[in-house]
Parts: C-alpha cells; structure tokens; sequence
C-alpha cells in the first residue's frame, strides 16, 4: 500500500527519482526499439516489411490514444497506482511480444505494450509537479528528460545490433522483465497528496477550461512537427547520400547523447536564466541544426546536427514541460497526459506531410522548412512564458 508524501520538498529523494528515471527509460526504450528492428522481424517470421510495419504503427497509436486515458485515471485514482497497473500490463504485453509466433499476433501485443506504456513518462512527470516546487521543478524533470533520451539512444543504437546478432525476441523482453520490476518497485514510492478530482470527466474540463493549457498545446505541437517530426529523416538522409544503415542508425542516436549532454548545462542553468532564456537557446540550437543540414546531408555533418537537435531538445522541451506541470495543479496527470497527445499528433503531422519530399530525396528544402519552422516556435514558446510567468508573479 502506497503512503501519502508530505508537501513538496526541494527536490526529490533520489531513491524515487531513480525509480522514475527507470520507468521513463523503459518506456522509451520499449516505444523506439522496434524501428531499427522491423526487417529483420519481417524475414525472421516468414513476412514482408508491409505486413510487420502495423506492429510499429499500431504501438504509436494506442500509445498517443492512452495518454488522456491514463492522465484522467492518475487524477481520479493516484500517480503511483496507476503506474503500478500500467507497468504490469506493459511487462505482459512485452513479454508476449516477445513470445510471439506470428505477424497478427505481435501486431496486437505491440499495439497493448504502446496502450500501457503510454502511463510511465507523463505519470513520472506528473509525479514530480506535485512533489517538487515550481521554482526548482526544471532540475529533476531536466534529468527526467535525459533519462528519456538515453531510453530512445540506447534503442536506436542497440536494439537492431541485438536482432541482427541474436534474437529481436530479447529486445522485447528485456523491457517487459524492467516493468514487471518497477511494478513491484514502485510500491515504495509515496503517493503524493491532491485534491479529489470528482467525476471521470471533471479533470478533462478544468484542463480544458484554462486558455493558457490551450496556448501550450498548441506550442507542444508546433514543437512536435519542428523537432520530432523532421528528426524522424536524419537517418534517411545519410542512407540517401550513400552511408551504410548502421552509420545512419548511429548518428540518429546521436541525439540522444547531445540531449544527456546538455540536460547536464540545463541543470545548471535553472535559476540563474530565465525560462524563456532558456527556450531561446533551445531554439536557437535547433535552428542552427536544421540549417546546417539542409546545407549538407554529409555524416559529418549530420553528427553535428544530430547533437545540437538534443541540445535543442533539453533547453526547450523541459523547460515548455515545466510549464505545462504548473498549469492545471488539480487535473495535472490529465494537463499533462494532453500536453503529450499534442506533441504526438504535431509529430505524426509533420512525419506525414514530409513523406513525399523525403521520397522524392528533397531533403535539403525539407530541412530548411523545419529551419523556418523554429522561429515562430521560439517565439510563441518564449513570449508565452514570459507573459504566464509575470501572470503568476
């Protein structure tokens, strides 16, 4: 039975920050993992690309669906609990993945381990908007962030590797053995104090009753088509210019690591910069990135590129994060959980509209766009909080 934590405390205990970091990685891992992993799925089961492709795409799908669904069920029921259930479903789910002996069969435990691993990281965030003050709430969700990240790096890097070499099955189930753990972990975990959320509904209309909840969703999908959307074609983009599939996956990884790294400076930073100083930097970062690839798609250069998107990412995305914990503090699992729907939907957007240009090997006006595109978000996201901070002050 989980307790009930006192009121917030400067930072976490690390005990419990580690467990969320846990959490967050798995989740990440398990979401980027099948990506590097769908052709050699493909040929181990007897099936071609297009028939396995709907085990990455239905994950995606239910992953971005469970976000509200989870978020008002954390607000109804508690953070832990409902991290708890998920992570237990999300092991079952993986393991049957694992397990699987047939395309239909993965598909549809794909499509569960993305409905239940949808709850880790927008639980974990939330977790730490009720525990930790507004004031230094950028330092523990900066190092959420990069656990996130080297979810995604370590996926990215390794998991084709583990296929290749040994067995895609272990990919799936090292994952699900990590959540069967935290669901047992967790328990340790306080369950931090909140107002009765009344009806299932209620959450969903004091989120969506706040203007400024609508003006960062519509930053969060901005920010999605920018960074995540035109991240997915870095790897293309070196395999279109000839480097072998393994140098592309490893430099897309890359961004992971410039994510970690400059996580580190945020940390840092928080207190002494402003948060729109620091969404400034972030986008500066990210413009800089995607000029630069639009002038070269050389490895080289897009090792660079790669590093400064993460940077990018660091600066702007756990400050914007921050923000979005602030503002619903009643429904914040359900403010939170919509955050994240928006930052999907804006990256499945622009993943989308960049598809022909990608196929057509038009990559350096793709890039250039994406260059463009981080002005107005910059700005938005900047002004934004700055007028919202005054607001609160």
């Amino acid at each position: 039975m989980t307790t009930t934590a006192p009121t917030p405390v400067a930072t976490l205990p690390a005990p419990s920050l580690r467990l969320l970091h846990l959490a967050g990685f798995v989740s990440n891992f398990d979401r980027f993992c099948i990506a590097p992993m769908l052709v050699v799925i493909g040929s181990r089961l007897g099936a071609p690309l297009a028939t396995v492709m709907p085990a990455a795409s239905g994950y995606y799908l239910a992953y971005g669906l469970m976000q509200p669904v989870w978020g008002a069920a954390g607000d109804r029921w508690g953070r832990v609990g409902v991290m708890r259930v998920s992570l237990t479903g999300a092991a079952l789910a993986a393991l049957a993945s694992a397990l699987a002996p047939d395309a239909p069969v993965l598909i549809g435990a794909r499509a569960l381990a993305g409905g239940f691993f949808a709850a880790s990281i927008a639980a974990s965030l939330t977790y730490v908007g009720d525990t930790v003050p507004a004031a230094t709430r950028e330092r523990p969700l900066s190092e959420l962030m990069t656990a996130f990240a080297l979810g995604t790096a370590v996926a990215t890097a390794v998991a084709g590797v583990l296929a290749h070499y040994l067995t895609w099955r272990l990919v799936f189930a090292l994952p699900g053995v990590l959540a069967a753990y935290l669901a047992v972990a967790l328990r340790r975990l306080p369950e931090p104090e909140r107002a009765p959320s009344g009806s299932l509904p209620a959450p969903f209309r004091t989120v969506l009753s706040s203007p400024w909840q609508w003006y960062v969703m519509a930053v969060a999908m901005l920010e999605g088509a920018v960074l995540l959307g035109f991240l997915t074609y870095l790897a293309p983009a070196l395999e279109a210019h000839g480097a072998p599939t393994p140098v592309a996956g490893a430099v897309a990884a890359l961004y992971g690591a410039g994510s970690m790294a400059a996580a580190q400076t945020v940390r840092r930073l928080v207190g002494r910069w402003s948060p729109a100083g620091l969404i400034v930097a972030g986008g500066v970062q990210m413009a800089v990135a995607y000029l630069l690839a639009g002038y070269s798609q050389s490895t080289g250069a897009l090792v660079v590129v790669a590093l400064l998107l993460g940077g990018g990412w660091s600066f702007m995305h756990s400050t914007i994060q921050s923000w979005a914990t602030a503002l619903s503090p009643t429904a914040r699992a359900t403010g939170v959980a919509l955050f994240g729907v928006a930052l999907y939907v804006g990256s499945a957007a622009a993943g989308a509209l960049a598809a022909p240009a990608a196929q057509a090997h038009a990559y350096r006006p793709l890039f250039w766009v994406a260059a463009v595109l981080t002005v107005p978000l910059t700005v938005a996201a900047a002004v934004g909080r700055a007028r919202c901070r005054a607001l609160e002050q």
